[in-house]
């Protein structure tokens, strides 16, 4: 997702200035106020405003009268900013991907809320204390240029180690991206541990360009054969392809096994202290109703929370279609949240960065 904090330039107003935004989130502001701050992981807001965030918000100012505030950055980025502004929230709603959603949770950035609708979404995809629970579900994935490499080459981790790729590998950061944090999980989960990733993440840097603190901003480099191999995640990439041809997505298999990947949930929670919790809430209950749910995959190219929702649009089944043969696995996220310091630590000694 994307690293770089960045106010949308779409959306005026507080977010325009700095002392703006204390102003529209300090504890004193009323209740009453008809705004509402969303800190959240990129990816769901289209570069052209015709995201699944762009069609949620104006439909949700449209039947409720309350506009959204909206900031957007790397998944880690976004937890640290709501850390430091703990004693003084500004924000209402977060929204970013495991495992940093825990990380929220962990550190007692979030309050009790159990959206309407959130009772359909699966148990892995929510918390079990009810303070957060996943808006628009997603999984992890690698990105090629299928214009500049035919058939199904690469399919393996493997294959990114040959010469063919030096200089054209890239992949985001991991401990401040979701997307380049998964890079390590996965690794993690194919290569059979922590030390047989990082022995692999390090020959893999001699081909790697280096870190990126931007997933989003990968997939235009790859589309014009800058690089040729990145991470990203499906519901980004797939978003992205409609307007870069040469994107194509993929899983990486260990040599001689299958294609793997996991669940990188959009995940959400109320923030603790937040200055406008009720409009906070109507907004969660918003996007998990069933009407944008639906909307998920036709307009985000995404897959919907809600088990009871069934997508049945083009976008809906290219997606069933891209998930096939492709083995799903869960992490085990209590260890990643535990041990993630350990884990970018032993990533940053490996790689060098």
């Amino acid at each position: 997702m994307q690293r770089t904090l960045k106010p949308i330039a779409a959306v005026t107003g507080c977010l325009a200035l700095t002392a703006s935004l204390t102003a529209c989130g300090s504890s004193a502001a009323s209740s009453e106020e008809r705004i509402v701050t969303v800190y959240s992981a990129d990816g769901l807001k289209g570069e052209k405003g015709d995201g699944w965030y762009d069609k949620v918000f104006k439909d949700f100012q449209a039947k409720t009268g309350i506009e959204v505030k909206y900031v957007e950055g790397g998944s880690g980025e976004m937890v640290q900013r709501a850390v430091r502004e703990k004693s003084h929230t500004q924000a209402d709603v977060l929204v970013t991907l495991p495992p940093f959603i825990q990380q929220a949770d962990s550190k007692g950035l979030l309050q009790k809320y159990a959206p309407e609708g959130s009772d359909k979404v699966r148990g892995g995809d929510k918390s079990a204390d009810g303070t957060w629970t996943s808006v628009v579900n997603n999984y992890f994935g690698f990105i090629k240029n299928k214009k500049e490499l035919s058939g199904d080459a690469p399919s393996t981790w493997e294959e990114l180690l040959d010469d063919t790729y030096k200089g054209k590998v890239q992949y985001s950061t991991p401990g401040v991206a979701g997307d380049g944090t998964a890079v390590v999980i996965k690794a993690m989960h194919d290569f059979g541990g922590k030390e047989a990733a990082m022995a692999y993440l390090k020959k893999l840097q001699v081909n790697n360009v280096g870190p990126s603190s931007s997933t989003s901003k990968l997939a235009p480099k790859v589309d014009k054969g800058e690089i040729l191999v990145a991470n990203g995640d499906v519901q980004m990439n797939f978003a992205q392809s409609k307007s870069a041809p040469n994107l194509a997505i993929w899983f990486p298999a260990k040599a001689g096994g299958r294609p793997t990947t996991f669940a990188l949930p959009y995940a959400a929670g109320l923030l603790s202290k937040a200055p406008h919790t009720e409009n906070g809430k109507k907004l969660l209950d918003f996007m998990l109703a069933e009407e944008a749910q639906r909307e998920v995959s036709s307009v985000g190219g995404g897959f919907p929370a809600r088990t009871d929702v069934r997508a049945t649009d083009a976008n809906a089944h290219a997606l069933t279609k891209l998930m096939e043969g492709v083995e799903v696995f869960e992490p085990d996220w209590a260890d990643i949240d535990e041990n993630l310091k350990e884990y970018v630590d032993a990533w940053k000694t490996a790689t060098g960065s």
